[in-house]
């Protein structure tokens, strides 16, 4: 016996010194918060002198939840320093509790502030930015005509509906070019005026209008490649998804292999004649989701072959285990009121759970075991094990409580009776 008693020393220290990290990260995080809350306001209003208050919404949204979630977090604090401060557990999840409100809080700060350090620098070097948003506009707009090209040479070759995605993102970039380098016109004359706020505002939408149309002609050129792999990739994977589909068809019947073969004809018969403009991607793309569903299907009925399905008689067993493993349990409960503690009597609610939800599963508690559905059964003797499993532990865990109990009655006697 004390072995144990040395064990749970051991084990209360631990328990202990953590508690006491976790309190020290809380008020360190209270502290943190507090003083990020301080610095953000700081960076707030050197923002807005510089870029006007509609530029710094986000960041003053930030500040105002950051304080509501500080505010929780000193209320959750108190509690934690009444003289009443509630059980070790109730505590530990209070100062967890305030590490992650400080967390979270800090957090949005940082991502705000972040945000707003890119448009400080975005409106410092306005001129900079933008002669490279015209030097940007002038490379891109180059690119366009053959953008142009390859979408007339897709449209050869590819269906209206492959092509989409890219058929417009020429003259669409061609637009987003003209408007960028019309809001790169309007930042200059707003900024001569001295309208900094306005200057900035058309400086982003020119800055995110280039971006934009590069994303648009570089999609293009990608498409082009996609496509041309996407067919050179399909008629491979044709040949051998036929080869597959007769292979399976000589396989075990399973109704998974039936549903995948049903799946693998269809994506072969939505295959286009030859000459037909076709969308290869949508095609290669179907047809090797079929396959991977046939690979998986016969690799089920394999593992299956190698794992046969227990008999009738294994079940029953199994469900008898666990029942037997719960009487007991329920009886030593029952048979000490007063004795077992929650940790016990949660592990016994936890067992019986899943004993209902396999009486339900079986079609009712009370329902003979028949399972005619051979596949069913490996399944309920996994939750039987699993009540058995946890009715165990609640039975190590209620004979513990009542060992307790038994010693503290005993007290300075000694005298310790059997349980």
């Amino acid at each position: 016996m004390a072995w144990i008693r040395v064990g749970r020393r051991r084990d209360a220290h631990e328990l202990e010194v953590r508690d006491a990290d976790l309190a020290k990260r809380a008020g360190s995080a209270l502290f943190a918060c507090d003083e990020r809350i301080r610095v953000a306001v700081d960076e707030l209003a050197f923002a807005e002198a510089e870029l006007g208050p509609d530029s710094t919404d986000g960041l003053s949204r930030a500040i105002a939840t950051g304080r509501e979630l500080l505010g929780e977090a000193f209320r959750v604090n108190r509690q934690n320093r009444d003289a009443v401060r509630g059980t070790p557990d109730e505590v530990r999840a209070r100062d967890a509790r305030i590490v992650a409100l400080c967390t979270s809080a800090v957090n949005a700060l940082d991502e705000e502030s972040a945000m707003l350090t890119h448009r400080l620098a975005l409106a410092r070097r306005a001129p900079e930015v933008i002669a490279g948003i015209r030097t940007d506009a002038t490379r891109l707009r180059a690119r366009i005509p053959q953008a142009r090209d390859i979408v007339e040479q897709l449209a050869a070759r590819y269906s209206s509906e492959a092509l989409a995605d890219v058929a417009n993102d020429p003259a669409e970039a061609e637009r987003l070019l003209d408007f960028a380098e019309h809001s790169a016109r309007v930042a200059e004359r707003r900024r001569a005026a001295g309208q900094r706020e306005q200057a900035h505002l058309a400086l982003e939408a020119a800055t995110e209008a280039v971006h934009r149309a590069a994303t648009l002609l570089d999609a293009v050129e990608t498409f082009e490649v996609e496509a041309l792999h996407a067919e050179s990739r399909l008629a491979a994977l044709v040949e051998q998804s036929r080869r597959e589909l007769s292979a399976a068809l000589e396989a075990p019947p399973s109704r998974g292999v039936a549903d995948a073969i049903a799946g693998m004809r269809a994506a072969l018969d939505a295959l286009p004649s030859a000459g037909v403009n076709t969308d290869p991607i949508a095609h290669l793309t179907r047809l090797r989701a079929a396959k991977e569903a046939l690979d998986a299907a016969i690799e089920a009925v394999r593992e299956r072959a190698t794992q046969p399905i227990p008999p009738p008689e294994h079940v029953r067993h199994a469900i008898y285990d666990a029942d037997q493993q719960l009487d007991l349990v329920r009886d030593t409960v029952g048979g000490h009121p007063g004795w077992v503690g929650p940790e016990a009597l949660a592990q016994l609610a936890r067992s019986e759970r899943v004993r209902t939800d396999l009486g339900h599963y079986l079609g009712g508690s009370s329902a003979p075991i028949t399972l005619t559905d051979e596949h069913r059964r490996a399944h309920v003797i996994a939750m039987a094990q699993h009540v058995a499993s946890l009715a165990s532990e609640a039975l190590h865990l209620a004979r513990r409580d009542i060992r307790a109990a038994r010693l503290q009655e005993a007290g300075p006697r000694g005298g310790v009776p059997e349980p």
